[in-house]
């Protein structure tokens, strides 16, 4: 007898069958894996795959773990792990000088990969023989999913930024957000009542702290009943959502996927009887339990119950909300507290007879593209939703923005918060943050104010607690604290036309705003491990503070024919070298890339609405020749019609030949505004210009401007220029 027969001999019904600490997992197909071996030439540096609290570059598995790719609920994770997170992206990136290359390996189910790095030479007998003949570098990537088939694309780059559009080309691009979501989000599990809400909105703008959105967790809800509102805690939800959007601020609420098994709740009722609901292997609604209690669980692999779950998002159906109402899907792993690793069985049964084994890391995918459908809906297609999920998989970027979970306040958490988002970025998930001071404990002031500071300069920007942290606005630790949490939320802000831009370029070419330093400097090889700092965009080098009581700190700069220049002292630094530098609390160390142009918001406000029109400050970063060039993108903010009526601006500023010039970057683009520049500073001029000309082409000829120029930092500002920059203008540096 064979020994798949004696298996199903002694399996019931001939099922097969395997045992995890109290639950069955019954394999109504028989027991499958499906699995690839690639190795990959001349490699030995491999990125992506997350979702992993470890480091950018992958480690080899040889004496370890695999990395597991299966979507878990994982409250205060463990470190330098290769176990599964909150989501999957089964993307592998290898880089080398000449190369890089995409391994796409689409599966849903559980899957485990090994990476094994062979050592550039050969080991052992280093005879003269021997030595002549090195060994190229491989790595050898190992795939094994629990079902499916093999599907896997590997994209060729041969760049980086081709690699980016190419997978973007596969699995979609990043959404455009809303210009409010770029902002500074305040969140905590919970804000207790609509008094409560309205006070911190208002301590924001008692302590001059621009924000954009307050978020509401699951106790704002009728017995976790999503859809609703408690009826005593918030009973005029429209009224708080009009107080909110006559300041221009918004509010997010939560949405997880598990139903309340309630026969008294319409919505669980309709739902029940909509045959929306995952089933168990015995054909019986699946019922497990979470924060309502007992619970059944969306099945979003259904069309038509994802159409029906966006239909809930309407502003008839749900009621209480208005248009400034945005969503948070969060426990969409799925979590089930009383299931296996705490998630739905395997053998759980989705639409079509689907088992839960083959689609379970698509599941949050599923509810997060049918929230952004609903929230489309909800305005006939005009407006961009802002959905923010925890569970993704590839091609989550088409609806939002995901964060990393369940992180604890401590340095460590902070330290690792850069990698992982990186790991991200590398894999097309550009819209992505960590909750700010960690969800887990309350952090120390210096810790706040440092994850603040590095906060600020990530995607998404969202301080978030626990409910049995202490409250921790940014106003609560003193006033330095204040004070130093004040300037980089102001910063972030005045930064927005440039964040804008690096999001209409992941938009538009797959580019994450977020880069690793290889991306920028592929041929570097001092770069392809350095994961503490990194570029935002191609202009902006940040190397944020992890680490308490530190005075000093070290920070590559690469290129060995770039120039750096510091962005608050604008001190020029040569390329290709380590430089230290001496830090205090109030330090965030920033560098602009010399070649570079970027536009920032002068002046103050309150959100994201009233800087979007201030005039625009100009940094122009020369490079060693002499030159530089960078983009800026406008449109409304909000809505689709950059895309629908090509109502968009791009803006290109290019220096060249003592020559800065304004000028369209696209044939396309009709949209229109007032917003001036106001300034713009050069950085490392040689020599103190003997007059400045301002020309604008469609006016009245040469204008002499007054500028200020500073030796000891070849430093050229010119103010009170007044200059529209969807119109062509020059300044000409004599």
């Amino acid at each position: 007898m064979s020994q798949r027969s004696e298996l199903q001999e002694n399996n019931a019904g001939g099922l097969w069958r395997e045992t995890f600490r109290q639950f069955e997992d019954i394999k109504a197909n028989g027991p499958s894996s499906v699995g690839s071996d690639l190795c990959l030439h001349g490699f030995s540096h491999v990125y992506g795959l997350p979702e992993h609290a470890d480091g950018l570059q992958l480690k080899d598995t040889r004496a370890s773990e695999p990395y597991r790719l299966y979507n878990l609920d994982v409250f205060a994770y463990e470190l330098f792990s290769r176990l599964g997170l909150y989501g999957s992206v089964p993307l592998l990136v290898a880089h080398k000088p000449d190369r890089t290359l995409g391994l796409f390996w689409l599966n849903a189910s559980e899957t485990f990969v090994n990476v094994y790095y062979s050592p550039s030479d050969q080991q052992g007998d280093q005879s003269p023989l021997l030595k002549k003949r090195r060994k190229q570098p491989q790595t050898d990537v190992r795939w094994l999913s629990e079902s499916g088939v093999i599907d896997c694309t590997v994209l060729l780059g041969p760049g980086p930024k081709h690699l980016f559009s190419q997978y973007a080309q596969l699995t979609g691009y990043q959404a455009l957000p809303p210009l409010f979501s770029l902002g500074y989000h305040q969140s905590r599990w919970n804000y207790k009542n609509e008094a409560d809400v309205k006070a911190v909105d208002a301590g924001f703008d008692l302590h001059d702290i621009p924000y954009d959105v307050i978020w509401l967790d699951i106790e704002h809800t009728d017995g976790k009943r999503y859809f609703t509102w408690d009826p005593a805690l918030f009973p005029d939800p429209a009224g708080l959502q009009r107080h909110l959007e006559k300041k221009k601020r918004k509010l997010v609420v939560i949405s997880d996927p598990h139903i309340k098994v309630d026969p008294d709740w319409s919505l669980y009722c309709e739902a029940k009887d909509g045959g929306h609901f995952v089933k168990s292997r015995e054909g019986q609604i699946y019922r497990g339990s979470c924060w309502p209690g007992e619970s059944c669980y969306l099945d979003f692999s259904n069309p038509d119950t994802r159409a029906w779950y966006s239909r809930c998002y309407s502003l008839d159906k749900y009621k209480g909300s208005t248009a400034s109402l945005f969503i948070w899907n969060d426990m969409n792993e799925p979590s089930v507290f009383d299931g296996p690793e705490q998630t739905m069985p395997k053998d759980a049964v989705h639409h079509g007879g689907w088992e839960h084994r083959e689609l379970h890391n698509l599941y949050g995918f599923h509810q997060h593209m049918a929230t952004f459908e609903g929230l489309l809906t909800r305005s006939g297609g005009s407006e961009r939703p802002f959905v923010l999920s925890r569970s993704f998989y590839a091609g989550s970027q088409r609806f939002g923005a995901v964060w990393t979970g369940d992180n604890v306040a401590s340095w460590e958490y902070l330290k690792i918060s850069v990698p992982m988002l990186l790991s991200l970025s590398v894999a097309g998930i550009g819209f992505c943050g960590a909750d700010v001071g960690g969800f887990v404990k309350d952090p120390e002031p210096e810790l706040l104010v440092r994850w603040y500071q590095a906060a600020a300069l990530q995607p998404f920007f969202r301080g978030h607690s626990t409910i049995v942290s202490k409250r921790r606005e940014p106003w609560l630790f003193g006033e330095e604290v204040t004070s130093a949490i004040r300037t980089v939320i102001e910063q972030r802000y005045c930064l927005l036309p440039y964040w804008y831009t690096l999001f209409h370029q992941a938009h538009t070419a797959g580019l994450p705003p977020l880069r690793p330093l290889w991306v920028e400097f592929p041929s570097e090889e001092i770069t392809f491990t350095v994961d503490k700092q990194y570029m935002i965009g191609e202009a902006l080098l940040a190397c944020p503070v992890t680490g308490p009581g530190v005075k000093e700190i070290r920070v590559l700069l690469p290129g060995s024919g770039e120039v750096w220049y510091d962005v608050h002292s604008a001190e020029a630094f040569k390329g290709g070298s380590n430089v230290v530098l001496p830090v205090t609390l109030d330090t965030v160390p920033v560098f602009q890339r010399g070649g570079s142009v970027v536009c920032r918001s002068a002046g103050s406000g309150s959100c994201a609405a009233d800087f979007q029109w201030l005039p625009l400050s100009i940094t122009v970063a020369l490079n060693s020749q002499g030159e530089a060039e960078g983009e800026l993108y406008l449109d409304d903010g909000h809505s689709f019609s950059y895309r629908d009526r090509k109502a968009f601006s791009l803006r290109r500023f290019t220096m060249l030949s003592g020559r800065l010039l304004c000028r369209p970057a696209s044939k396309e683009g009709t949209f229109d505004c007032d917003t001036v520049v106001q300034s713009v500073t050069f950085f490392g001029l040689k020599r103190k210009p003997s007059t400045v000309i301002v020309r604008v082409s469609a006016g009245a000829g040469d204008t002499a401007a007054a500028f200020q120029f500073t030796e000891t930092c070849c430093t050229l500002t010119v103010n009170n220029l007044n200059l529209r920059v969807t119109a062509d203008w020059e300044i000409q540096i004599g």
